[in-house]
């Protein structure tokens, strides 16, 4: 194998289409996807797989039981996916993302501010990591004095966070367990 340095760099117009996800139990996964996300239904084949998208796009996420169905989660330290980034448009969609997360008793992991974005972490019923982030504007990045970029992970203020749905003085935040979803 060569050398990284001997290629040439990647396509700037290459993104990430869609992921697939191996799951135990297609139904549970789709309570949390579309029942607690909010993503809809594209296409279902059976009981054994489904595609679910945001805004009528074909699919984002495909969700199947072919390798899977009843299985677990892999072990601490096996290799695999270490999480699934999911980017909201706006810091209002990741408040509401936030709502419906705590309505449904989701846990969660952590929540960060990076300085670029801010992200909620968590798990799905199968433990599969899940961040949920929105992106700052470009020209609000953190930059060094010499325009690198100065990335950094501080606490995200949840209940600010939560201000962009609901008004000030609203519920405090209650961190319960996970439900059975």
């Amino acid at each position: 194998m060569a050398a990284p340095h001997a290629f040439s760099a990647i396509d700037p117009q290459v993104r990430i289409g869609h992921v697939h996800l191996k799951v135990a139990d297609l139904e549970r996964s789709l309570r949390f996807y579309c029942g607690v996300l909010g993503f809809e239904i594209t296409q279902r084949y059976g009981a054994q797989a489904a595609f679910v998208s945001a805004g009528g796009y074909h699919h984002h996420l495909g969700l199947n039981t072919w390798e899977s169905e009843g299985g677990s989660p892999p072990p601490p330290g096996a290799t695999g996916l270490y999480h699934v980034a999911l980017v909201y448009p706006t810091r209002r969609a990741l408040a509401d993302a936030l709502r419906r997360l705590l309505a449904a008793g989701v846990a969660l992991d952590g929540a960060s501010d990076h300085g670029v974005s801010e992200a909620l972490y968590l798990r799905d019923p199968d433990d599969n990591g899940l961040e949920l982030y929105w992106d700052r504007p470009r020209e609000a990045w953190p930059r060094t004095p010499d325009g690198a970029l100065s990335m950094y992970t501080r606490r995200l203020d949840l209940q600010n966070l939560l201000q962009e749905i609901e008004p000030a003085g609203g519920a405090p935040i209650v961190a319960e367990g996970p439900r059975d979803l």
